[in-house]
């Protein structure tokens, strides 16, 4: 901390001070926590609030601070508002310069809110004039107020807080039925808001609308005809915030939510069935997992969390326990249905996690029921591991029992002893879950056989005694166990799983299958007593003694047994080491590495109980060192290894869930009340290993009889005294390399003063170094073919420079899975850390890891420069695998040592330097790869610094002269291309002038007085603070010279003879990059893009448009913005409250033809607003050119270049994929705006050759640069504007007339460009001539067509203003409606359509002046162009006009086809789709009546097409707005009686269809299936038939029905819905309603019919639970179900 102070306060090199902020400061929160007092805290937040929102800083060092900022405000309980306040505008000046600003875009984390109590009206101020519907600033308000309204103002503040804005907000969100983007937003600001204030807002008038939009968000597919909106898939909300808001407006006096979420969850139970399966079915999953934690935070909120500054939630609105059953019954169906889903049981077993810790009795019996069966059955794999994952779950729940499920640990033996078939070797799945289940029960509970306690005590609870007598077993399981255990290893031998000639590792399955079984093992032998331990060890050593292994794959098994055996119990290890007489073979047989691979592995053990041997395993180790054989001395190594690991490490030696073991008496100790216990965190009473001096004197024993000789021997070989062979000099490396890693953490470190508390040590690693160092120079020149060598080489340097005791990856890995343990098994309700002590003596050892993973030394020292040039030396070897090991290795030094970088960049780049002759290719390779990085660490081609890139640029460009580099070979090329994209991807701007605001600096100052801890640094003096002050000024001067330095070399490297094409592109490329906003290019370079807007290659072209168009942005003359008063210009007072919609203040802004400025004085009096919301800007004063602007109008100003440069831009790029573009229009713009119209004369006469070339490619080039000219004109003089329209005119009506299917949309977007953001008054003569006459008829049906839709695109952007316009384009469009062809017609009722976009009816808005959607209605008598404007208006608009729409809906219902059939024509295509589209649509409660009304209607025409399709318009209606339907009694009436009315239809078609109907509407709950209903269908069934008349043969047979016929097919068809409305469960009343259906089965057609395919289904749906279904019959009418459902024998 200090040294941020001192670095900062002067100033001085902020580059310390970035890379301590950068390093230092989140590992010390990693490792001590918030350690330090609440003032410190306070000050430290406000410092780094300050450093990022310094204006000019840069990006990465903002990430840095912003990341450390986000860390020290997380825990938003410790600071209450009266600790901290911040002010909230320099944030957002900082947001909108970063995200909107015009260059750059990155985005900022999350932000709690510490603003003043005023700072809501303040926001508000600010961005309500951004909130205009039509507009894209509606996002942009929207996300503003998402991420900084504060929502955690205490209750007596609400009125400056929340109730500012919420009915305002919660207005326009009921009011918008479209889903536009904003929406998702508005809804994550709410569900923020309703969490931190629970209880203090009444939901609940918008329950039901909250529900509808959540259930219409899941996107589920419904009815028989499915169209999706494409934008309800993409704008839907985000599950994670829908989650939030209902848990937080759960509880409270009306309990409406929990009836609601029931409604919800009844209505999408079914999806969840494992045979349904879409894209929808991810969002459903996730609304299962998070809804329960949820619950269960706000649970753990309310009743066990400490009370903190927040607002606490008011008793009435605490969740009740009957709340809790209430909500964990309306969920549990689903889960146990998603158990079994295709996407895995994941979710379902988190949320069975969480729901179990709520309500166990309801959860786990359930959860049992389906999981005996599942260990029963072989067959059903997926059944099986499904049911054991949500079991691991629910776990500890089942264990502790507790008050609310005391009889659950009763289960735990039984389904242990059942799951140990699942150690099976052939199903890899099913045997990882099984050994998972085991550890995880083994954790939870001691295994200590309690039976004999019966005898002893008689004060036990009934489930007590089932218990004791229960643990009888468990000796038994253990034995089993390693019965079960031992087979697997048996048969997965070599020789078992693998032909001869295959690998001999291990492979992937293999040791997650090994890793699985020793965890296992030695868990359940942690756990369990002396006497059961005993036995297992006695089996254990029987097998190892009477079996020989190989030692890859099984033996290594047995070994870890035997392992995790020894580490338990200590006093066994004299069991297992019998080997000493085989020693002196020298033939390797089998049983030697066998053996020599058990004592490998039993020494892994607590170090103490090693020194009774040490004496013998020296001598073993002496003999078994230099073995010949690579697996022996291999194994020898290990053996090593694990030696001195076991003696210098600190570790804890025991794991067991009780401290202290079980080996008490059962009458002191009884264990099964610690059955599920967790952890007490204050007195864990860890056991630790700690080094004894015997051990570490051991250690050194063993390092200096094998490490010393092996480095003498190396250091002789290197210098020649000594020969060796290959195979010598790997074994040599292997004994250094595995002493190292060894003994890592007792070695000193390199090079500098010795640590005083580091135990003083006899071999001096610098020694090794040196010998290493010499050695490789000696190999890289004699024998670099030896891979092998080099290999373990790289491993002694990366360990020698890296190794602190632990390996980080290995760390890592372990740190992941320590977390997924912890997830599986936590208590989130109680929270406070309840977990197993197992767990928490990980979490300690890992703490204990992190601390020496952390003590890195920083430092660079000479001893780390040799190795880390060794290592270069070795990353461009001739060999590709040396050389890729040594870049991983090379990387991560680079990333450990502070400014290596620096040091080594040069030694890189001389590999590429030019005149260099003697590198070859590979080396050439290596260096390349060494600046490109990997993908995690240093890329030093693009290293954050000015030195850095000053080199490495130019450096990379003037390679392309190297002799090593050729074009040839596709690597390089390759390689090439890969640092030019990431050097592109990566790189940021880098800062030129930096300097510390005065603010942060007192600060600073405070932070220094700080109290505690009191610094004893002394106060810095004035000329000290002068002289950092100085220091900034030159290094900001001095970053300034290395900018045009860099340009000028890249410059002058493109500029040389033969530089190939590719070095050029990459060089332009680099220049490109080197665009600031800050400095304007130095000319030399301007001039080079300049000139390159002529190059020959199209690429650098490209680069050199955006680049000329960023440098006329640079050169953009600032304009004086004038604030002007609206409420003073139109002559209306101010109104008291914000009013939206249509204003008459507003009313100036319009375009009224009537006084449009057509004069100058006009003109010039005139107030232009630009934006739809904005300043009014004043006129422009021309000046002198400076000498940038000189190089560009001399450029622009020589017809040859602009004619030479015309040419290019009217050439084509990719055939049929080229767009009006962007990039080209901006350069037009800023010449013209910067420029006036100087270049008007020299273009004019391209401008009217281009327009009457009809070709593609040149009516695109046009368009761009008339795009540009009006756009640039924007501050032009009345006389310059007026001359350029009576240019633009004619070309603009030769253009259209010229216009082709091609060009037509370069030319939308041309105009829309050009109309974008402009006062509409300004461009007049555009829209008059837009206006002219659209529709001539010259030039064909097709450029009519065209000419309106550049007339919409034109309109469209200027939104509110141009009404006038508007009512006159609809006007002249009336007579025209009946236009002939049909592409006119559709272009006719797009644009109606978008002229009535803005008619929007929210709470508060109407735009009085614009056009009406009634008045279309009225206008537009031909169909067709209805059905597009609304086809068109389902999409877009942001309200439904339902009024009008109800009128046409009987028509489409008879128009729209019945069948699905392509060949219809485009009239009833489109009814049908427009149907789809408004059945989807969002309904007002208040609309709900009105379409009622037209579908009873409907239901009496005579078109039974008509009736065919209400039916199908209604099945999506109802679900899509569920709720608000639900919420109106009278409206579900009224749906039952239709669809029942429609069951007795004398169409077959309506009558099945209605039958479809009612099913889908039983099955999502909306309606229920009651006694009336049902006795309705039954007295419908006993309708009598007409007796069959006998006919004469000659008369034509009667196909009409008769009434009683139909009656009766309506009975069975509605008994068919019933029963198809439950496809997957068997509800009480079903058996009867089967029985009653059988009856018919021999009635005349169609009943008959009916009735088979009902049964059909039946039996369809149920056939998989049938065993379970079964029970819901007697036998009688099983008996009758069987003679249906199954097929008469064909041979009976």
């Amino acid at each position: 901390q200090e040294v941020m102070l001192r670095k900062n306060k002067p100033n001085s090199y902020y580059f310390f001070f970035f890379i301590y902020i950068y390093t230092e400061e989140p590992p010390y929160i990693r490792l001590y926590g918030r350690k330090f007092s609440k003032e410190d805290h306070v000050l430290f937040i406000k410092l780094l609030y300050e450093l990022v929102t310094i204006p000019k800083l840069e990006i990465s060092m903002m990430q840095g601070f912003a990341r450390l900022l986000i860390n020290l405000l997380k825990k938003k309980e410790l600071l209450s508002r009266d600790d901290l306040e911040l002010p909230w505008r320099p944030l957002y000046e900082m947001l909108e310069r970063i995200l909107y600003s015009k260059t750059e875009h990155l985005g900022l984390n999350w932000f709690p809110k510490y603003f003043p109590e005023d700072a809501t009206e303040e926001m508000l101020d600010e961005w309500r004039p951004l909130m205009c519907p039509f507009d894209v600033t509606m996002q942009k308000a929207i996300t503003y107020f998402e991420l900084f309204l504060p929502t955690t103002l205490p209750p007596d503040l609400h009125h400056k807080g929340f109730k500012l804005w919420f009915d305002e907000f919660i207005g326009l969100w009921v009011s918008v039925q479209n889903l536009p983007q904003w929406e998702g937003h508005l809804v994550n600001l709410f569900a923020r808001l309703a969490t931190d204030n629970i209880g203090y807002i009444d939901w609940d008038p918008y329950v039901p609308k909250i529900f509808t939009r959540i259930l219409r968000s899941l996107n589920l597919p419904v009815g028989s005809n499915q169209v999706v909106v494409p934008r309800f898939l993409t704008n839907a909300y985000d599950v994670g915030h829908a989650v939030m808001w209902i848990t937080a407006m759960m509880g409270g006096p009306s309990k409406l939510v929990q009836k609601h979420l029931c409604g919800l969850f009844n209505s999408i139970a079914s999806f969840y069935h494992p045979s349904n399966n879409g894209r929808w079915l991810n969002k459903l999953m996730k609304l299962l997992q998070r809804l329960p934690s949820g619950v269960v935070r706000r649970l753990h909120r309310e009743r066990y969390k400490k009370m903190t500054w927040l607002t606490p939630v008011p008793d009435s609105h605490k969740l009740t326990d009957q709340d809790v059953t209430d909500f964990v019954e309306c969920i549990i169906q689903p889960v146990l249905l998603a158990m079994f889903s295709k996407t895995g049981s994941l979710e379902a077993a988190q949320a069975l996690q969480n729901l179990a810790l709520m309500r166990p009795e309801l959860v786990i019996p359930p959860v049992l029921e389906k999981t005996y069966p599942a260990l029963e059955t072989l067959t059903e794999p997926h059944q099986l591991t499904a049911t054991l994952s949500c079991v691991i779950g629910v776990a500890r729940s089942l264990v502790s029992g507790g008050k609310w499920f005391p009889e659950g640990p009763t289960h735990m033996l039984p389904l242990l002893m059942r799951a140990l078939p699942g150690v099976d070797p052939n199903d890899f799945s099913k045997c990882m879950i099984t050994f998972q289940f085991i550890a995880t029960f083994s954790t939870l509970v001691p295994l200590v056989d309690c039976s004999s306690v019966l005898q002893e005590r008689d004060d036990l609870s009934e489930v007590e005694r089932e218990l004791c007598s229960a643990t009888a077993e468990f000796e038994d399981f253990v034995l089993q166990f390693m019965d079960r255990c031992f087979g697997l290893i048996e048969s997965s031998t070599l020789e078992q799983t693998r032909e001869e000639t295959e690998t001999e590792k291990m492979t992937h399955l293999e040791s997650l299958v090994e890793l699985g079984l020793s965890s296992t093992f030695s868990t359940i032998l942690t756990q369990c007593s002396k006497d059961i331990f005993q036995v297992a060890l006695e089996k254990v050593f029987n097998f190892a003694i009477s079996n020989i292994f190989e030692t890859r794959v099984a033996g290594r098994m047995v070994a870890d047994m035997c392992r995790a055996a020894v580490k338990v119990r200590e006093n066994c290890l004299s069991l297992v080491s019998p080997d000493d007489d085989v020693l002196c073979d020298e033939e390797l047989d089998k049983e030697l590495l066998w053996n020599l691979q058990l004592l490998s592995e039993i020494t892994r053990v607590d170090g103490k109980k090693l020194l009774p041997y040490r004496e013998q395993l020296g001598k073993i180790l002496q003999r078994t060192l230099h073995l010949t054989c690579k697996q022996g001395y291999i194994l020898s190594c290990n053996l090593l290894h694990h030696l001195l690991r076991s003696a210098t490490l600190i570790y804890p030696t025991e794991y067991c869930s009780v401290p202290g073991g079980f080996d008490k008496p059962l009458s002191e100790y009884f264990p099964i009340k610690d059955w599920g216990k967790p952890g007490d965190l204050w007195n864990l009473d860890i056991q630790w290993h700690v080094p004894s001096s015997e051990e570490i004197n051991f250690a050194f024993y063993l390092l200096d009889t094998f490490l010393h000789p092996e480095l003498a021997r190396l250091e002789h070989y290197a210098t020649g005294k000594l020969e060796m062979s290959r195979d010598d000099v790997q074994q040599c490396l292997a004994i250094v390399h595995n002493c190292l890693i060894g003994s890592g953490n007792i070695l000193p470190p390199l090079k500098g003063e010795r640590i005083a508390h580091l135990v003083p040590s006899l071999v001096s690693l610098e020694e090794t170094k040196l010998y290493t160092g010499v050695e490789y120079g000696y190999m890289l020149d004699n024998s670099e073919d030896d891979t092998k060598s080099l290999f373990l080489i790289i491993k002694i340097i990366s360990d020698v420079l890296q190794f602190q005791g632990s390996h980080k990856h290995e760390f890592d890995s372990r740190w992941k899975s320590f977390n997924l343990v912890k997830k599986s098994m936590e208590n989130r309700l109680q929270g406070k850390k309840q977990h197993i002590r197992a767990l928490l003596i990980d979490r300690v050892m890992l703490q204990h890891e992190l601390r020496t993973l952390t003590m890195e030394g920083c430092e660079y020292k000479t001893s780390h420069q040799e190795m880390i040039r060794d290592l270069l030396c070795l990353s461009t070897s001739s060999y590709g695998q040396v050389r890729s090991k040594a870049q991983q290795a090379f990387f991560t030094a680079l990333g450990t040592y502070n400014f290596c970088c620096r040091d080594i960049i040069p030694l890189v780049l001389e590999f590429l330097r030019p005149d260099r002759q003697d590198v070859t290719q590979q080396q050439f390779k290596g260096a390349l790869y060494c600046l490109l990085g990997n993908h995690s660490g240093v890329c030093l081609a693009n290293l954050h610094d000015w030195d850095c890139i000053a080199q490495t640029w130019p450096a990379i460009v003037s390679s392309g002269l190297s002799k090593a580099m050729s074009l040839e070979k596709p690597s390089i090329v390759r390689l090439f291309d890969d640092l030019a994209e990431k050097i592109h991807r990566q790189y940021e701007t880098i800062g030129l002038d930096f300097a510390v605001p005065e603010k942060c600096v007192e600060i600073a100052v405070m932070l220094q007085k700080s109290e505690h801890p009191s610094s004893n640094l002394l106060v810095l003096c004035s000329e000290e603070i002068q002289l950092g002050i100085q220091r900034q000024k030159e290094k900001n001067s001095e970053a300034l010279r290395h900018y045009e330095n860099l340009v000028n070399r890249l410059l002058d490297c493109v500029e040389q003879r033969n530089l190939p094409w590719k070095f050029e592109h990459i060089s332009i490329g680099f220049l490109s990059l080197l665009l600031r906003d800050d400095r304007v290019l130095p000319v030399r370079a301007i001039r080079f893009f300049v000139q390159c807007l002529n190059h020959d290659a199209i690429v650098v072209r490209k680069v050199a448009i955006s680049a000329v168009a960023g440098i006329l942005k640079q050169l953009k003359r600032t304009h004086k913005k004038v604030p002007i008063c609206p409420y003073e210009i139109s002559g209306n007072p101010k109104p008291s409250r914000i009013q939206a919609g249509d204003r008459l203040d507003n009313q100036w802004l319009h375009y009224d033809s009537q006084c449009l400025p057509k004069t100058k004085e006009a003109w010039e009096s005139c107030c232009f607003v630009e934006k739809t919301s904005g300043h009014c800007t004043s006129k422009l004063i021309s000046v002198f050119l400076l000498q940038a602007e000189q190089i560009i109008y001399d450029h622009f100003s020589d017809p040859k270049f602009v004619e030479q440069l015309i040419k290019f831009l009217s050439l084509e790029d990719r055939k049929g994929k080229d767009k009006f573009n962007p990039r080209r229009f901006c350069l037009f713009k800023g010449l013209f705006r910067n420029f006036d119209d100087a270049f008007l004369p020299v273009l004019q006469p391209h401008l009217e050759r281009l327009v009457s070339d009809s070709h593609e490619s040149t009516q695109r080039c046009v368009a761009e640069i008339i795009a540009g000219l009006i756009r640039g004109s924007k501050h032009w003089t009345f006389e310059k504007v007026e001359k350029l329209w009576k240019l633009l005119c004619p070309l603009l009506r030769t253009a259209l007339s010229n216009i082709t299917v091609e060009t037509y949309n370069d030319w939308g977007t041309c105009i829309a460009t050009s109309c974008e953001s402009r006062d509409p008054r300004k461009l007049h003569w555009l829209f008059e001539l837009l206006l002219e006459s659209p529709l001539s008829g010259e030039g064909g049906s097709f450029v009519d067509a065209c000419r309106l839709y550049v007339l919409q695109g034109g309109l469209a952007q200027q939104e509110w203003r141009v009404p006038e316009l508007l009512h006159r384009l609809l006007k002249y469009l009336e007579p025209k409606l009946t236009q002939v062809y049909k592409n006119v017609r559709e272009r006719i009722g797009r644009s109606v359509f978008s002229s009535a976009v803005l008619d929007f009816s929210a709470h508060c808005i109407w735009v009085a002046g614009y056009p009406r959607s009634s008045c279309f209605i009225s206008v537009c008598e031909s169909l067709n162009r209805i059905l597009k404007w609304l086809m068109a208006s389902a999409g877009r608009s942001f309200s439904t006009a339902v009024t009008e729409q109800l009128e046409l809906l009987p028509l489409f219902f008879k128009i729209a086809p019945v069948e699905n059939d392509n060949s219809y024509d485009e009239l009833k295509r489109d009814a049908k789709m427009c149907l789809s589209l408004m059945s989807q649509g969002l309904l007002y409660p208040q609309q709900v009546p009105l379409v009622l009304q037209v579908l009873k209607q409907t239901a009496r025409s005579n078109s039974w097409h008509a009736r065919y399709t209400i039916l199908t318009y209604l099945q999506t209606l109802v679900f899509y707005n569920l709720f608000i339907f639900l919420n109106n009694e009278a409206a579900v009436n009224d749906i039952r009686w239709l669809v029942i009315k429609l069951l007795e239809d004398e169409q077959l078609e309506v009558r099945e269809m209605a039958a479809t109907t009612l099913s889908g509407l039983l099955q999502c709950s909306f309606l229920t299936m009651d006694g009336p209903m049902q006795t309705h269908f039954e007295q419908l069934c006993k309708m009598r038939l007409p007796k069959k008349r006998k006919r004469d043969l000659g008369s034509v047979v009667d196909t009409i029905p008769s009434g009683d016929l139909v009656k009766r097919h309506a009975g069975v068809l509605g008994l068919s819905a019933c029963i198809l409305s439950s496809p997957y469960d068997v509800p009480t009343w079903m058996p009867q309603l089967l029985m009653d259906l059988s009856a018919h089965l021999n009635d005349p057609q169609p009943i008959e019919m009916t009735v088979k395919k009902t049964l059909s289904n039946f039996r369809r749906t149920h056939h998989d639970n049938w065993q379970e279904h079964k029970q819901q019959f007697t036998d009688d009418q099983l008996l009758v179900l069987t003679d249906l459902l199954v097929s008469p024998c064909y041979y009976a």
